[in-house]
C-alpha cells in the first residue's frame, strides 16, 4: 500500500502554538555546569492541521521559538469529521502506546497531558484517548502524531481504491 503524503504548506494559515514540555539539561564540563533547555511545541490551526517541533537553546524563550519554527516545517492534515476522528486508531513510539477512539458529539476531549495538546491543536473536540506505557512527553507527542497521520476518512479510502463511496461501505 502506497503511503499518502499529507504535508501542508504554511503560507496563509493562522497557527496557534502550545508548549507541551520544557526540559532543563545540564552539561558538566571542567569549568562547571552549563544549563540548556529543550522545548516541545505543538502548532495547529484547530481545523485539522497540526505539527510538532523540538527546540533546543541556552535560553527558554529561544528554545520555544526554535520549537515553533521546527513545528511549522512538519505540518500534516488530519481528517476531522464533526469534531471527532473517523475511526479507532492505535500507535506506538518508543515506550509510549496511544489509543484514540471516536466519541459522540458533546463527549469532550478525554485525554491528558501531551496528547491533549496535540488533539486540541488539531481541532478534535470529541475523542476518547488512552496513554499506555511511558508518559514521556517526547514519545507521547510522537505516538499521537503517528496515530493521527494514519487516520483515513471514507473519501480518501474510496479515492485510493478507485471505487465509489457506496462500494466502500458495502465492503
Amino acid at each position: 500500500m502506497a503511503k499518502v503524503s499529507n504535508k501542508v504548506k504554511t503560507s496563509d494559515l493562522e497557527l496557534k502554538d502550545r508548549l507541551v514540555a520544557i526540559n532543563r539539561v545540564t552539561k558538566v564540563t571542567k569549568g562547571g555546569r552549563t544549563f540548556s533547555f529543550s522545548a516541545i511545541v505543538i502548532v495547529g490551526d484547530e481545523k485539522g492541521i497540526v505539527g510538532w517541533g523540538l527546540g533546543k537553546a541556552s535560553e527558554v524563550t529561544t528554545a520555544i521559538s526554535k520549537g515553533v519554527d521546527a513545528a511549522k516545517k512538519n505540518l500534516v492534515k488530519i481528517p476531522v469529521i464533526n469534531g471527532t476522528i473517523p475511526h479507532e486508531q492505535t500507535a506506538k513510539f518508543g515506550g509510549a502506546n496511544v489509543l484514540l477512539k471516536p466519541a459522540s458529539s458533546g463527549t469532550g476531549l478525554k485525554a491528558g497531558g501531551a496528547m491533549r495538546a496535540v488533539l486540541e491543536s488539531a481541532g478534535i473536540h470529541d475523542v476518547l484517548a488512552k496513554s499506555k506505557g511511558s508518559s514521556n512527553p517526547h514519545n507521547l507527542v510522537k505516538a499521537t502524531m503517528n496515530a493521527l497521520t494514519e487516520l483515513r476518512d471514507a473519501y480518501t479510502v474510496a479515492e485510493h481504491r478507485g471505487v465509489s463511496m457506496e462500494k466502500v461501505f458495502k465492503g
